[in-house]
C-alpha cells in the first residue's frame, strides 16, 4: 500500500525554501507519494502559519497528521537528527583528507608516482593552508575562541589575528620549497607554542574546549586532534633543517 503525505513549503519569486527542498526530498527517498503545495506569497504563508498554529514552514502532514517541519519529519521516521552544538572532528578529518588528495595528485603530476617524501611534504603544507584558509574565513571569531587557550596569546592577543597568517606563509613557502630561512622558524615557532598551549589547557588543566583549528565558532575539541596539527608543523619544521643533511 502507498504511502501519502502532503507537503506545505515556501516556493515564491526569489526564494526558494531550502528546508522545504529537503523535506520534499526525504519524503520522496522513503517511498512516500507527496502532494507538493506551494506557499507562494508572503500573505499566503502567513495565512497558512495562523491557520495551523504554528511558526515556521514547511510542514508536513501524513495521513492527516501534521508531522511539522524538517526535523520533526526526520525523528517521525527515525533517522538521525544533526545536533548543531554537537562535538565532532568532521571538518578536521574533511581538511586532511583533502591535503592528501590534493598532494598526491600534485605530485603525480610533477613526478608520475603517487607517493614520494616529498609528497608527504606537501601533505603537510597543505594542510597548513587549508586550515589557515578556513581561520582567515572569520580572523574574529577565530581569534575569540583561540585566545581561550592559546598561552602567547593571552599574553599578547594581537598574535591570535596574526596566527593564521603566519601559518598560511608557512604553508605556502613550504610547498614552494623557498625562503627556509623564513618558513622554518615561523612554522616551529607557532607549531611550539600550539602544542604546548594546547596539552596544557588539555592535560594539564583538564579543561573541555573547543578548538580554533578549523575557525571559530567550531565544533571541534580541542584535545589529540588539535595537539597533532602543531606537531605536524614542528616535525616539518625539523625536516626542513635535516633534509639537506639526509639527502
Amino acid at each position: 500500500m502507498s504511502k501519502s503525505a502532503t507537503i506545505y513549503r515556501m516556493v515564491m519569486d526569489g526564494h526558494i525554501c531550502p528546508w522545504g527542498l529537503k523535506s520534499l526530498h526525504v519524503l520522496r527517498s522513503n517511498g512516500f507519494a507527496v502532494d507538493d503545495r506551494w506557499l507562494a506569497t508572503r500573505s499566503e504563508t502567513d495565512a497558512f502559519k495562523e491557520q495551523h498554529g504554528v511558526t515556521t514552514t514547511p510542514q508536513v502532514f501524513i495521513d492527516g497528521q501534521r508531522i511539522g517541519g524538517h526535523d520533526d519529519l526526520l525523528r517521525y521516521l527515525g533517522k538521525p537528527v544533526r545536533d548543531p552544538e554537537a562535538l565532532t572532528y568532521a571538518p578536521v578529518v574533511a581538511i586532511f583528507a583533502m591535503a592528501a588528495f590534493m598532494a598526491l595528485a600534485a605530485h603525480w603530476v610533477v613526478a608520475g608516482t603517487l607517493f614520494s617524501v616529498l609528497a608527504a611534504e606537501w601533505f603537510i603544507a597543505f594542510s597548513m593552508c587549508l586550515l589557515a584558509l578556513q581561520k582567515l574565513r572569520d580572523v574574529e571569531s577565530f581569534a575569540t575562541q583561540f585566545l581561550g587557550y592559546d598561552l602567547l596569546a593571552q599574553r599578547w592577543v594581537p598574535y591570535a589575528r596574526l596566527y593564521p597568517w603566519l601559518e598560511g606563509l608557512a604553508g605556502v613557502l613550504m610547498i614552494a620549497g623557498a625562503l627556509h630561512w623564513l618558513s622554518v622558524p615561523v612554522a616551529l615557532f607557532i607549531g611550539s607554542i600550539g602544542a604546548v598551549s594546547v596539552f596544557y589547557a588539555v592535560y594539564i588543566q583538564k579543561r573541555e574546549l573547543k578548538c580554533a583549528c578549523v575557525g571559530g565558532n567550531s565544533n571541534v575539541p580541542l584535545g589529540f586532534v588539535s595537539l597533532t596539527e602543531n606537531l605536524m608543523m614542528i616535525a616539518m619544521a625539523l625536516w626542513m633543517v635535516a633534509k639537506p643533511q639526509l639527502l
